[in-house]
């Protein structure tokens, strides 16, 4: 293994025989000198605890709000994209697996400095930047500093997570988000165990706490998977746990699974797959259940839960008719619209833009 040097970090602490242990997320590795964690990226140097990947990334890219996926964080506006590499779950699916399971940090082919990242969200008219294609639990020191340098200039900072984090750590990331999206993988113990190499418990406390003692704007991501998580026992059980735990208005996204990395035995999820899942979600009392990964207009638009009628069309990440206020409200009824929303929504469609950012390696 090469040599280790990293950013220093604060979430471990040492153990009595001679090893530390990464406090970051709830597998508490516990690491002796040289040694990485799970995720590869945390390492043990010098006796601490460091973030190998501080300041480098795989790329930057300018995708549309609504392939993160959220739909009422500032519509129609374009978001600044970036991940790492590695991982803190071992999902046997994972559709980024290029990134996020990573073992060559030398893939890591850009350097950017929070300041670069913020100053190029500001000259792309980005009004926000994404923590993507891996998860910012693992730089989260990174990822924080980046968020800071963006509330400078006054664009948001948006956490694409799976949730895996501890108290201290979410503690950390989140208070310096705006909105999250959290992939919500599956509603067992047994799924997160044997596919993910992870627990849901800690996941459904870091939802809990984000909807409940934060100003975060929440929004979750459920990836169907034939077979496996996509009975309607299993959506029935989430979706009665969202509304009873978190209440009615945070939005659901049911998207569809195609095979990659290490799950090439299953088939694509069938639209009426997501199109149930939606269904059992609203007769639930979910108020915004969407479908993603396929073509449905009807699910991926929101629809005024008082009147019935679209307030934002949506055929993919493409936006049609707009029919809320300026503060949010339905133009028809009245109804304010959960969410965060600037007036006009923004007209960026689909389009996903490379763009360069710092010093290549």
């Amino acid at each position: 293994m090469e040599a280790l040097a990293g950013h220093p970090t604060e979430l471990w602490h040492a153990l009595p025989d001679g090893r530390v242990q990464c406090d970051a997320c709830p597998r508490a590795c516990r690491l002796h000198e040289g040694q990485r964690g799970f995720c590869f990226v945390r390492a043990c140097v010098g006796g601490r605890i460091v973030l190998t990947t501080y300041g480098r990334s795989s790329g930057f890219c300018v995708d549309p709000i609504e392939k993160k996926p959220l739909n009422h964080f500032l519509p129609g506006t374009p978001v600044l994209s970036f991940g790492t590499a590695g991982c803190n779950l071992g999902c046997r699916f994972c559709q980024n697996w290029d990134i996020s399971k990573s073992r060559e940090v030398d893939t890591l082919a850009v350097e950017a400095t929070p300041e670069q990242i913020a100053e190029a969200a500001e000259r792309l008219g980005c009004p926000s930047v994404a923590f993507t294609y891996n998860d910012p639990v693992i730089f989260l020191e990174y990822a924080v500093d980046v968020a800071e340098a963006c509330r400078a200039r006054g664009i948001a900072s948006v956490a694409v997570t799976a949730g895996y984090a501890t108290p201290a750590a979410r503690e950390r990331l989140f208070r310096a988000m705006d909105a999250a999206n959290v992939d919500l993988k599956a509603f067992t113990e047994r799924f997160y165990r044997d596919v993910c190499l992870g627990e849901l418990r800690p996941v459904l406390e870091t939802i809990e706490w984000l909807v409940r003692e934060t100003d975060v704007w929440v929004e979750l991501t459920n990836l169907l998977i034939p077979g496996l998580n996509d009975s309607d026992e299993e959506i029935d059980a989430m979706t009665r746990w969202v509304v009873e735990r978190l209440g009615p208005d945070v939005p659901m996204h049911f998207t569809a699974f195609h095979p990659d990395y290490k799950m090439l035995d299953r088939p694509p999820t069938p639209p009426s797959t997501l199109r149930r899942a939606r269904e059992i979600a609203i007769r639930n009392g979910v108020r915004y259940a969407y479908t993603g990964n396929v073509f449905d207009p009807e699910g991926q638009s929101t629809w005024c839960p008082s009147c019935g009628g679209p307030v934002i069309e949506r055929v993919g990440y493409e936006l049609g008719r707009w029919n809320l206020d300026e503060e949010g409200r339905c133009r028809a009824c009245g109804t304010r619209i959960p969410g965060v929303f600037r007036g006009e929504p923004g007209r960026w469609g689909s389009r996903r833009m490379p763009v360069r950012i710092g010093v290549g390696r």
